[in-house]
């Protein structure tokens, strides 16, 4: 192994099955790595697949094989380099056999020009968007359009984590145990990401342990799997106490199972008079530190759903209706919150806005109040690890004396929202409850489609933004409370003007 100046920077001894290569350090992830392999081929055989594999995952500035003759003297040269972004997307160049007698001393020269164009290629996408570059990937046997579908939330997702989407590729496969994608197509990605200047690798499956790592020794490209992604939104979006510790306890639960992927030759000796042997790892330190920083966030998180449950009792005792919003992330339930109650509640084109419970109270008509509470949108996918740190919001759900779940009438994919959260609200043992299907947004779709979606869900459509279309709703509320029993014959629910004064807009 050469570097660019022609000195040997590595000599590997292999066998007649391969050599073993070096950790290569990394000069930034659209350069290549200024290292040359020259290696020889005992059959005189060509570049290999694992040769070009090398080529690619080490982002080789060259990779050489020697020829000999039969008395042991260097013949041939046989070589291959990576080529930047082009019209015809090759991703090398495989040379000519060239005599040992015939190689050039140019290639400082050549390679400086060729590392020039993959900077120029990588300038020029980077003053396009001032973002880090990433490739999505989705590997699953489904139809190609709930991939696209699943690419496309994926994409939206990630968009709102400060990441560019450079490119997005999908294999319809079983997912491989080692790399997820196959071996070859991981291949053409990393080229495709030196060319595109990538730095990520995002991938729509939740990666388990062994297959971080596997990737990971495959390339030096970050990689990051749905989970990751959803929680980086959780910490942007974490603003009280209850929902940042909530966000930090997730990332200590997704943490945990790859805290095996740590090298156990990190063993020490223990300290003090009488310390023999080995002591704690430092694997199991950080294991240690992170199950007690767990146990300190679920205690203080029992503490505030302790005073929630109090808050929750008291609405009980005086009677006051507890309606809670249900629904897809980014289907505008924080807007109908806002336009049912003027909460004044965070509203963005964002997934994931609200991550702790907001309370408020609703005036239905004259005689009927009711409180209203939005929870934590829910995903397709998300892991039983992360539902269980977010279960003090959703605790607000069981409290519920009816769930108004909410729909997109803009979205496409309608149907498998609606789906999954009903999936998740069987799990979480709610479909039990009354629910009410609310079609919201439907200033952004045709009036047949709205109609349609009605008629299909039996719900009320409305518009946060159009004030005219929630009369409707309220009333429907009314008759659907009167329907399970909460309300009794416009009878006002029974309280004290203190408390009548607390349920204002204010969280509860």
């Amino acid at each position: 192994m050469l570097d660019r100046h022609g000195r040997v920077w590595r000599v590997v001894v292999g066998d007649a099955h391969g050599l073993v290569l070096p950790p290569i350090p990394s000069r930034g992830f659209h350069r290549l790595c200024g290292l040359r392999l020259i290696h020889t081929h005992l059959n005189g055989e060509p570049l290999s697949e694992e040769d070009l594999t090398d080529l690619i995952a080490l982002r080789l500035d060259y990779i050489g094989a020697l020829h000999f003759s039969p008395d042991g003297q260097p013949t041939f040269l046989h070589g291959a380099h990576l080529l930047p972004e082009n019209p015809h997307q090759t991703p090398w160049r495989i040379l000519e056999s060239i005599r040992i007698t015939d190689v050039g001393e140019d290639f400082p020269q050549w390679i400086a020009a060729l590392e020039e164009e993959f900077e120029r290629n990588h300038s020029r996408l980077r003053a396009a968007s001032h973002l880090a570059g990433a490739i999505l990937v989705h590997v699953s046997e489904l139809p190609f359009t709930s991939a696209q579908a699943r690419i496309e939330e994926l994409r939206s997702l990630v968009q709102h984590v400060g990441v560019a989407v450079r490119d997005t590729v999908i294999q319809r496969r079983p997912p491989d145990a080692q790399y997820v994608l196959g071996k070859g197509r991981l291949r053409q990605t990393l080229i495709r990401a030196l060319q595109v200047g990538a730095e990520f690798l995002i991938f729509d499956q939740n990666l388990t342990p062994s297959q971080l790592k596997a990737l990971t020794e495959f390339t030096d490209l970050k990689i990051l799997d749905r989970t990751q992604i959803i929680l980086d939104i959780f910490a942007q979006h974490a603003t009280t106490r209850e929902g940042k510790i909530q966000v930090e306890l997730a990332q200590l639960e997704y943490r945990i199972p790859f805290l095996g992927l740590k090298q156990n030759a990190l063993s020490r000796l223990s300290g003090g008079i009488g310390g023999r042997g080995p002591g704690e790892t430092v694997l199991e330190i950080e294991k240690r530190r992170v199950y007690a920083k767990k146990a300190i966030l679920e205690k203080e998180l029992q503490h505030l759903s302790a005073r929630r449950k109090l808050q929750q009792n008291q609405r009980i005792q005086r009677n006051v209706p507890v309606i809670a919003l249900v629904g897809y992330t980014n289907v505008g339930k924080s807007a109908l919150l806002n336009a049912l109650t003027r909460g004044g509640a965070t509203v963005q084109n964002a997934p994931f806005v609200t991550l702790h419970p907001l309370t408020r109270r609703c005036r239905l008509n004259d005689t009927h109040t009711v409180i209203l509470s939005d929870t934590v949108g829910f995903i397709r996918d998300m892991p039983e690890r992360i539902r269980a740190a977010f279960r003090a919001t959703l605790d607000e759900l069981h409290q519920a004396d009816l769930l108004l779940h909410v729909l997109d009438a803009a979205s496409e994919e309608i149907d498998m929202q609606e789906r999954c959260v009903n999936a998740l609200l069987q799990e979480m043992h709610l479909s039990e409850k009354p629910i009410l299907y609310v079609i919201n947004k439907t200033d952004r779709a045709a009036p047949e489609v709205v109609h349609s979606l009605c008629l299909r869900y039996n719900a009320v459509p409305v518009s946060a933004l159009q004030e005219h279309t929630l009369p409707a709703l309220r009333a429907r509320i009314v008759w659907e409370l009167k329907q399970s029993g909460i309300l009794h014959n416009d009878i006002v629910p029974q309280t004290t003007p203190t408390y009548t004064e607390r349920l204002g807009n204010v969280p509860v």
